[in-house]
């Protein structure tokens, strides 16, 4: 290592402590999404034509954060792993990233870990091989201690709020509830019943990394008093040091959900 970077690191650790130390006592988001965008154009920035090993890299993060999550007190953590519309990319590339998120719900799922897995997202979009992988990481981790980690996967926010329709209409045929019934009964509360979320509570923050500034699809009905934090690093270079300052920044900010 050059004296450049020794001092460099030297630097970021000191600041790292710094935040670590103005985050003692704040406000703890309960629930924090990760959108884990730039993990291609990371790859592609140091020179690999192939998209894979940023995406294998991007997976050796998520322990990291996990680990920093509990270290800060969150009890619910989802990551966007895998849109709808990610199932449009070339067929070498999905397959890889398939494999790759197939090797993490694994490693979530070992025996010294700590945390509980959920799948969501469309199962019927995915190969079958995949979601008996994450079905069998939610059975593996059921009634663990700690925090629940949802894993994204086949993901899209328009396609979970259809599903929640779908299946508040279902329950309520096989109830014999009249249309009309419903409609005059129908509440916000009765849908959110029936997302992928049901029983956690909305995400409090939303990061995303890589520096673009949207949602893409990611939590649409549970993001509508969420606050969010946008970071120009791609996500296989996320380090501590960016999570506390998205930890800082939700901390600072006064929630007032809309009054």
């Amino acid at each position: 290592m050059g004296v450049r970077q020794w001092v460099r690191d030297a630097i970021v650790q000191i600041y790292e402590r710094r935040l670590a130390d103005a985050l003692e006592g704040a406000d703890v988001p309960r629930h924090v999404g990760v959108i884990m965008d730039g993990n291609r154009r990371w790859a592609r920035a140091i020179g690999l034509e192939d998209v894979a090993h940023g995406h294998r890299r991007g997976a050796d993060k998520i322990v990291d954060l996990l680990g920093w999550c509990d270290d800060a007190g969150v009890s619910v953590v989802t990551l966007f792993m895998l849109s709808t519309d990610n199932l449009s990319r070339p067929e070498s590339e999905l397959r890889a990233l398939l494999q790759i998120i197939e090797d993490v719900a694994v490693d979530l799922s070992r025996p010294h870990r700590r945390w509980q897995v959920r799948a969501m997202g469309a199962p019927e979009v995915l190969p079958p091989e995949t979601v008996a992988v994450l079905k069998q990481a939610e059975e593996d981790t059921r009634g663990r201690p700690g925090a629940t980690v949802n894993l994204a996967v086949g993901y899209g926010g328009r396609q979970e709020i259809a599903d929640a329709v779908r299946s508040l209409l279902a329950e309520h045929a096989q109830r014999g509830t009249a249309l009309e019934e419903l409609v005059e009964a129908l509440e916000v509360e009765h849908i959110a019943e029936h997302l992928y979320t049901r029983g956690q509570p909305d995400p409090d923050l939303v990061i995303r990394t890589s520096g673009e500034q949207r949602l893409s699809g990611f939590l649409l009905w549970q993001t509508a008093n969420t606050e969010f934090h946008f970071t120009d690093v791609y996500w296989p270079d996320f380090r501590r040091v960016d999570f506390l300052r998205a930890l800082r920044d939700y901390s600072a900010r006064h929630r007032r959900f809309g009054s």
